[in-house]
């Protein structure tokens, strides 16, 4: 499978937030090498989140997320903010751009409080650093660029690196909930739904990653559960299904056995 085939739920969600004018489009176009964002200057020109799915190295496939500005005005402008906001449920990693020469403002600081309450990972990059610095209390993981000059984009990489390489370390799907030699049932309905000649992403995950934790696999249909459980000489650890067919499914595993979807 290729880099192109990873799905977008398997990637690493990167979303760049901050002030309008800050620099966060000319951050991101710097990043990726490519103009993803529009750059301007008048203020306001990212209106909606722009999302990329792609490969950035030393990271691996991601989707880049360039925000509304988080002091966008009026009605409209709210509605921008929401938006900007709304991505954090769907962020791996926060970049909080922050204009050199203007400093944190109480926005930043507020975002940086909700990144901290949400444990989400975050770096603060201060840019325009070849225009100036306002304040030389740069926060303890706060980097220092220039998107006009390429000027510590290379360090932005790397950091962005480490903190992917630590979340992939992170992150399961099951695995955290068995342990070698356990036997797993995964009940997958084939309907008319399906894809034909193929399983879905989510249950092709769930199979690799109990086989990477060394577990004995049995897939059925809904259909055969009944005669596949009372067939087996041992009760399995688990039993994983799709959500349609999680009521009809429960119904059939003894309540001694544990029950998750996909």
């Amino acid at each position: 499978m290729s880099l192109n085939d990873v799905s977008s739920g398997e990637r690493i969600h990167i979303a760049f937030f901050g002030m309008r004018n800050a620099g966060k489009s000319s951050v991101v176009n710097a990043l990726t090498g490519l103009d993803l964002s529009v750059v301007s200057e008048v203020k306001g020109t990212t209106t909606d989140p722009v999302k990329r799915a792609m490969e950035l190295l030393p990271l691996g496939p991601v989707v880049i997320i360039d925000t509304p500005g988080l002091d966008d005005e009026g009605e409209l402008g709210n509605k921008r903010v929401e938006k900007a906001r709304q991505i954090l449920s769907k962020t791996d990693i926060a970049v909080l751009v922050i204009d050199s020469t203007l400093g944190l403002s109480e926005l930043d600081n507020e975002l940086l409080k909700e990144l901290e309450s949400r444990k989400i990972p975050y770096l603060v990059v201060y840019n325009k650093i070849d225009v100036g610095i306002a304040t030389s209390s740069v926060r303890n993981n706060g980097l220092v660029v220039s998107a006009m000059t390429g000027q510590g984009i290379n360090e932005l990489k790397e950091k962005l690196g480490s903190f992917a390489k630590a979340l992939k370390n992170e992150k399961h799907l099951v695995s955290d909930l068995v342990s070698p030699n356990d036997l797993i049932v995964l009940v997958i309905p084939i309907d008319e739904s399906a894809p034909k000649g193929r399983i879905i992403m989510p249950q092709q995950m769930a199979i690799r990653d109990l086989l990477d934790s060394h577990c004995k696999v049995i897939c059925c249909q809904v259909e055969e559960l009944d005669s596949v459980l009372n067939s087996l000489k041992e009760s399995p650890k688990l039993v994983i299904t799709d959500s349609q067919a999680f009521k009809a499914v429960s119904a059939i595993v003894p309540e001694s056995v544990n029950l998750t979807s996909f």
